[in-house]
Order: C-alpha cells, then structure tokens, then sequence
C-alpha cells in the first residue's frame, strides 16, 4: 500500500549515503578531513550552517510548539541575529589568526593547555548529549513510517550516516548538507500546501482561527521584577536575550560550528556565510511554526484527536494524510535533517578528540606521527563516537519534550563556554587558573538553576556566562599569575 513512500525513502537513504562517501578520495589529510581542505564556497558552509543548526528537533519539535502555543519562539530567533554580528566582531578575527582545526585552540594560545582540555572536554560532554536527544527523535519518526521499535530505528539511521561521515570527513558533511537542507525545506513546503488544502476554507479560515485562540501572537513584553519574570520561557526579553547569548556560545565556542566557520576560504567569506544564514534560519523556523499553527488549526476541525506526545504531531499527519510519494519526500526531508546534524556532531566529536587531546599528548611526549596516522585516529574516532550516541539516544526518551530538551541541556553548559571565551577575548589580567576556578563556578550555578529553580531555559546560558565572567575576574583578583598571551 506505501510502496511508493517506502521507495522514495530507501533511494534518498541509498542516495545521500552513496555521494556522502564518494568524498572519501579527496581527504588526504587532516586539514581535508576536519575542514574540508578549506575549498568550500561561502554560501555552501552558510546552508550547512543552517542544517548543522536544524535536526530532527526542529523539524518535529517547532511545528509542536506552535501547536501547544504561538509563534512566541521567533523572538529567539531575532536573538540568533544579535548573536552572529557579535560573533563576526568579536571572535572571527582570532579564529582566523593562524592555522586553527579546532576552537579550543584559541583557549590554549590566550590561557594554556589545562583550559583547552577542559574546554574541549567540556563540549564533548556537551554535544553527546543534545545530539544522544536528536539520535533519540530520529526513532519517532522512523518507528511512525516503519513500525520498528525504538533501537532498531536509531540504529538504522546513525549507521547510514555513520558511513558517509567516516568515509567523506568535513566536505561530505559540507556537501550532504547543502542537499538535505534543499530537500527537507522542499518537504515542509509542501506539506504546508497539503496541509492548505485539507482545510476547509484554507487561509482566511487559517488566519481567523488562529488569531481567535492566540496563535498569531509572536511578541510578549511582559516585564516585572518577579520570580514569574524568570520562569516565562517566550518573553521578548527571553527570547532576544537568551536566544543571543545562546546562539554566541553555539556558533561562537562550540566545534560542531566553529568547524564550519574555520573551513572558509577566509575571514571575509567566513563573516558572509555566518551573516546569511540567519536569513534562511528565520525564514525556516517562520515556515515550521505556521505549519504547526496550521495542524491546531486542522485539528480543530478534524473527528481524529491530534497524536499524543506532541512531538509526533507533524510526522504522523505527513504520514497518514499525505498522498503516496509526497508522504515518502517529507519523511526523507525530516531523515534528511536528523542525517545532517548527526554527521556534523560526529566529525566536530572526532575533531576535538584528535586535535585537542590524541595529538597534543603525543606532542607533549615528545612523539612524533605521520599525518596518515592522526588521519586513521580521526575515523576510528569517528565509529567511536557514532557508538556513544547510540547509547545516548537510547537513555534519552524519559528526557521530555525534545525540542526543549535538546535546548536546555545545551543551555546548562554553554554559559561555562562562553564565559571563558569572553574572559580570554575581553580581559588580559585573567590567567589560567582564574579562568578555570570561574568556569567551574559558573557549572556549579548552572547546576542549581537547574535543579532548584523554576527560571526558564532561555535564561540559561546568560545566567551561566554571567557567572563564570564574574567569578573569574574575582579570582584573578586572588590568584595572580602570568597570562599566556
């Protein structure tokens, strides 16, 4: 009965896996491997900036937000712009001061090699668990389409993009992206015009229902000093605040972005890549949120109760309602982005793991290595971390909702991030020690925001920047001791 859908979903998997790997001839060393040889076009790395930035979370998560709500996250998303002007100001020009694979370079020239380990060690923790969330989304939308059970669903995925990944290194990762992201906004287009169509009335009917139960509303300036303040998740002051400090530690500290920022041709194009994809983020998540309004919308009118968890409503009504093909192209285009950001994860995991720790500690040993053999290391690591997030992802389905899930785990450890980036870029008299009795800190206060507290995720990583910034300037204060730069 789905042997179209089934068809078009085996060729897309066959198909990404196949030109994912067909990269492998090109990746002669480790500049090839984790940067791409530094050969990408600005507006390639900008597009798979943006699929880096989407995963399976967003495409399933968004729609359900507005679903359950309004259009109150694009106030997040007008933080993501702020986030990118300060990050092309403030930290591509260090980025681009040398030959730099990783970001936590950057922390060993201005502070040591003891706050690059930790720094690194810290986004390895970091990243294998948001991207074990997204591991664990991916398995709701195959188990929708092919009945398997949870395991069986992560499993299929993660070793179709494992493959390509190990295989391509950065420029499949680049290449592949530019081709899902096309694919899965392609998808959401469509399925917005279904969707359309299945209503009664269609876009008049949409608009009056809509702004009947609120779900048109995008801003909420709702502001006074009061515990409520801090726990109301989609403020404006929320939204643009937390979503910009979010996004300068994401984009700015985090490897599985600095990767991208790094595999430009130069600063110049690197700032462009960064600067425009923001456009195709805002106009993504606009178009992801109208669809999730649209489906309360269609619900509303419908004998059939939506799907519960939430999270399910949008790939179950692509499944059952869209026609054969179509159903199959959408499901493709939600894999596509589950596929997308899993193989950025593994090779900025793999980058970090090679670069900050493997290499460095046979450079401290006075061991000298080939290329080649830093190269092998890279794809071992690379299977290794692919076996980690299997793991992850299953341990992440009593994790909630997966879209906030996803956010504020991210959130809880960026602040640290991002404080040390900012002591090392903004201050000269903070050293090592300082740095990391600050950075510490900041995890000890993020720590209790999260588990004794009611302030929402959005305020995370402002809350826990703020922290380490402060404690580490105070302990500068105590501890004197001579800078690295």
């Amino acid at each position: 009965m789905r042997a179209l859908d089934f068809t078009v979903i085996l060729v897309y998997l066959a198909g990404i896996t196949w030109f994912g790997a067909r990269f492998r001839r090109t990746q002669k060393s480790l500049k090839d491997y984790f940067l791409g040889g530094r050969s990408a076009p600005w507006w390639a790395i900008a597009l798979s900036i943006v699929s880096a930035e989407t995963s399976t979370l967003t495409v399933i998560g968004t729609p359900a937000l507005a679903f359950a709500g309004n259009l109150g996250f694009l106030q997040v998303v007008f933080g993501y712009l702020l986030a990118r002007i300060v990050i092309a100001a403030l930290f591509l020009p260090s980025y681009f001061r040398g030959e730099m694979y990783t970001a936590y370079e950057l922390i060993e020239v201005r502070f040591g090699p003891r706050l690059r380990r930790l720094t690194a060690g810290l986004f390895l923790l970091l990243r294998a668990l948001a991207e074990g969330v997204r591991v664990f989304a991916i398995s709701i939308v195959v188990s929708i389409v092919l009945g398997t059970g949870e395991a069986a669903s992560i499993i299929l995925i993660v070793c179709l993009t494992l493959f390509y990944t190990f295989e391509g290194g950065m420029t499949a990762v680049i290449w592949t992206d530019v081709v899902q992201m096309f694919l899965y906004l392609s998808g959401a287009a469509l399925s917005f015009f279904v969707i359309l169509d299945k209503i009664p009335g269609g876009w008049e009917q949409v608009w009056s229902a809509a702004a009947e139960a609120g779900k048109l509303k995008v801003f909420d300036f709702h502001f006074e000093y009061s515990r409520d303040f801090l726990s109301r998740t989609y403020t404006f002051w929320a939204g643009v605040l937390g979503g910009c400090f979010l996004t300068t530690a994401s984009h700015g500290t985090e490897q599985l972005m600095v990767q991208r920022l790094l595999a430009a041709r130069s600063e110049r194009e690197s700032r462009a890549a960064l600067l425009a994809s923001w456009v195709v983020i805002f106009l993504q998540f606009s178009l992801f949120l109208i669809i999730g309004v649209m489906l309360y919308v269609y619900y509303q009118g419908s004998a059939t109760p939506p799907p519960d968890p939430m999270d399910r409503v949008y790939p179950d009504f692509v499944w059952r309602h869209l026609p054969h093909g179509l159903a199959g192209l959408v499901i493709a285009a939600i894999l596509a982005a589950a596929m997308s950001n899993l193989s950025a994860a593994l090779n900025s995991l793999a980058s970090t793991s090679v670069m900050d720790f493997y290499r460095t500690a046979s450079a401290r040993r006075g061991i000298a290595r080939p290329e080649s053999h830093y190269l092998r290391a890279a794809r071992l690591s690379t299977l290794g971390w692919g076996a980690i997030l299997l793991a992850i992802g299953w341990l992440a389905r009593q994790w909630g909702s997966v879209l906030e899930a996803g956010l504020s785990i991210a959130s809880i450890l960026y602040g640290g991030l991002l404080g040390v980036f900012l002591l090392g870029l903004l201050t000269r008299r903070v050293g090592e020690r300082a740095a990391i009795c600050g950075m510490l800190a900041g995890l000890a206060v993020m720590a209790w925001v999260k588990g004794f507290t009611s302030i929402a995720w959005t305020w995370y990583v402002l809350i826990g920047t703020a922290a380490t910034f402060l404690a580490g300037l105070s302990a500068a204060a105590v501890v004197p001791e001579q800078k690295n730069a």
